[in-house]
């Protein structure tokens, strides 16, 4: 490791364009794309990861407690992660440091997932002046307006690296 690395402890950035913790500020919104829920997406995330009788077969589904096929809690969050990561463009990456989330109502096949993003709190770190912790907090809503996911995220994120100079041979 070399010894500018030490000095800096900053990431190199995923995404060149992106934000860095000096740009979070709160208030700060964002919203994703849609993404379809399908029956089939369902019925496949369950059988590798939640295989219950409500995710993996309709007919299995009548009389249980959503009484219907339903996607695992698990597979919304995967679906929100994907939304996250595309539609909050973190210069570092979405690096978690905690959370929480509840699912207040399933989501069902034909849903049309969408996330509202907002920044929350931005506290820069006492012992490491480079790093702050940004609360987000985000909703993942169908077309109906119907909340499917509620998250409330600390990430870190790193301040805007100082311009280097450029290192070119002067040319004669």
């Amino acid at each position: 490791m070399n010894d500018e690395r030490i000095e800096n402890d900053t990431p190199a950035p995923t995404r060149p364009d992106g934000l860095w913790a000096d740009d979070l500020t709160p208030g700060l919104t964002f919203t994703s794309r849609e993404y379809p829920i399908t029956e089939a997406g369902i019925i496949e995330f369950a059988r590798q990861f939640d295989p219950q009788p409500f995710h993996l077969d309709a007919d299995a589904a009548v009389g249980t407690f959503f009484d219907g096929l339903v996607a695992s809690g698990w597979y919304t969050a995967a679906v929100t992660t994907r939304l996250l990561v595309e539609a909050f463009p973190v210069a570092t990456g979405i690096v978690g440091g905690g959370g929480e989330l509840v699912w207040p109502s399933p989501t069902l096949p034909g849903d049309r997932l969408h996330l509202e993003i907002v920044v929350g709190d931005r506290t820069w770190s006492t012992s490491r002046s480079n790093r702050a912790r940004v609360v987000v907090s985000h909703q993942t809503v169908n077309q109906r307006g119907e909340v499917r996911q509620r998250t409330t995220a600390q990430l870190i994120a790193w301040a805007r690296p100082p311009q280097r100079e450029s290192r070119r041979p002067a040319q004669n």
